[in-house]
């Protein structure tokens, strides 16, 4: 009864397919775990522990990661913003952060075609992820000042209101305004 080049998954779908007696079903079960415990052609290389830890701090894949929307004050924890509300941000950009990262002294990589996985809104405004290089090679941070991913984003989020490009947008609305506009426009009569 016993067959070779049997699948290897076992349960409902095995014994309907070869309807195999249950019983024989558990000593092929039995058979095939002594013949994998016994290492049977060599044991598998288990994988590491920590496979991170192989890399060096310097890897690109290795930097942080900072999305517009870990700063951003419109979305909620759950959408993905990290910082606290009142020292968050409205809609910053990714080339925003980079500027301020960059200004500090900080190895930064900007990635143009990355999108946040949370983010529903797929317009080139909300693209866009940020890699700040936080640890040298030894493991100590590349700024003192910057030990930890939080305390650069809090840092983005301080500096980037300042930028040119921020105080320019706010002045430039406030320019639009004319006094006297604004009244109260009736319906015209119309014309036949």
């Amino acid at each position: 009864m016993w067959q070779r080049g049997l699948p290897r998954f076992c349960g409902r779908a095995l014994l309907s397919q070869f309807l195999l007696p249950r019983q024989e079903l558990c000593v092929w079960r039995r058979e095939r775990a002594v013949v994998s415990d016994s290492g049977g052609g060599g044991a598998t290389p288990s994988p590491p522990a920590m496979a991170w830890a192989a890399t060096s701090p310097v890897d690109k894949e290795r930097f942080i990661c900072i999305y517009p929307a870990y700063l951003n004050n419109k979305k909620t924890i759950a959408e993905g913003r990290r910082i606290p509300m009142d020292k968050a941000i409205e809609n910053p950009t990714s080339t925003e952060i980079q500027d301020v990262c960059a200004a500090i002294g900080l190895n930064v990589l900007v990635e143009k075609n990355k999108l946040y996985p949370r983010e529903w809104n797929r317009d080139v405004q909300y693209r866009g992820r940020v890699r700040v290089q936080l640890k040298l090679e030894d493991g100590n941070p590349c700024l003192p000042q910057f030990p930890t991913r939080k305390s650069v984003m809090l840092y983005a989020a301080e500096t980037i209101p300042k930028l040119k490009t921020r105080t320019q947008k706010m002045g430039g609305s406030d320019q639009n305004l004319q006094p006297g506009e604004g009244g109260k426009k009736g319906k015209g009569k119309k014309k036949k």
